[in-house]
């Protein structure tokens, strides 16, 4: 009985997350004059490719689309691997602060991100001055602060993973004439790529989804835009274009989509790890 109760609660509960996604897809593929009717609908009988052509001709829609991948792909490669050593040397090595750097890696996590825009706006300003490809209008920019709000949690939960490595094996490996650097990528990184690939699937949605900061750091660098500023095309003052807006969501939803599938088993893998 209990079981049953349990089954059909996370069936409502599915439906429930599912059905804004499904209301975007239904949004893009209904006809103009279904998606500004008064009287909305859970379905269309006549429907049509024409809000994703209006999607896929705007303007540089393609340029869009790459920055928006370099982006989160740089994100994704840098954070895996400064995570991997951090989360590494705060588990095998003992120093000074080392609790200090623990906490503060959860305090990070605690600050709203709205909190810290202002601040990191005139900071990558400032950084313009020193290294142009990381300030202001330049994807640079982009990629150091996706960087720094992902590190915090991409460390806390590698350390687990890390951890839960037996000191024994290391020991083991040094006895058969493994330097510590080959004990690290060849021992110690595949056995923790569960771990990596959660952190890595966490930190490309953080990116690649982000609109907040592409809106503030490229300001006038139309050339180094991401995808979801490409929507604001369709936002006017008297009226939205809402079937182009939602097929270019549904677009934006594919990489994802894509990258999800491409590392799900090692993904459920990796987040029993880190319940563990």
């Amino acid at each position: 009985m209990s079981r049953g109760i349990a089954e059909v609660v996370t069936v409502v509960v599915a439906g429930v997350v599912a059905f804004p996604l499904y209301w975007m897809v239904l949004t893009a593929l209904k006809p103009e004059s279904e998606v500004v009717s008064t009287d909305p609908r859970p379905w269309t009988l006549v429907p049509t490719l024409d809000s994703f052509v209006r999607a896929l001709t705007v303007q540089s829609f393609g340029r869009y689309l790459v920055n928006s991948l370099v982006v989160a792909g740089a994100v994704v490669v840098l954070s895996l691997f400064v995570s991997f050593l951090a989360a590494t040397a705060l588990t095998r090595f003992r120093f000074r602060s080392r609790t200090t750097l623990l906490v503060m890696l959860l305090v990070v996590q605690m600050v709203p991100v709205e909190a810290l825009t202002i601040p990191l706006f005139f900071v990558m300003r400032s950084v313009r001055d020193v290294a142009p490809a990381f300030g202001l209008n330049h994807l640079g920019s982009l990629v150091l602060v996706h960087l720094a709000f992902s590190l915090p949690f991409a460390i806390w939960m590698l350390r687990g993973f890390v951890a839960a490595v037996p000191v024994e094996l290391e020991e083991a490996a040094t006895l058969d004439g493994a330097s510590r650097f080959r004990f690290l990528w060849q021992v110690l990184f595949p056995l923790v790529a569960p771990g990596l690939v959660a952190t890595s699937v966490l930190s490309f949605i953080h990116a690649w989804n982000d609109f907040l900061f592409a809106k503030t750091f490229i300001i006038s660098a139309a050339e180094n835009q991401t995808l979801p500023l490409a929507l604001q095309v369709f936002i006017k003052p008297d009226q939205n274009d809402w079937g182009a807006i939602m097929a270019g969501s549904t677009l934006m939803t594919i990489p994802v989509l894509v990258f999800f599938v491409l590392v799900q088993r090692r993904l459920v893998a990796g987040l029993a790890g880190a319940v563990k």
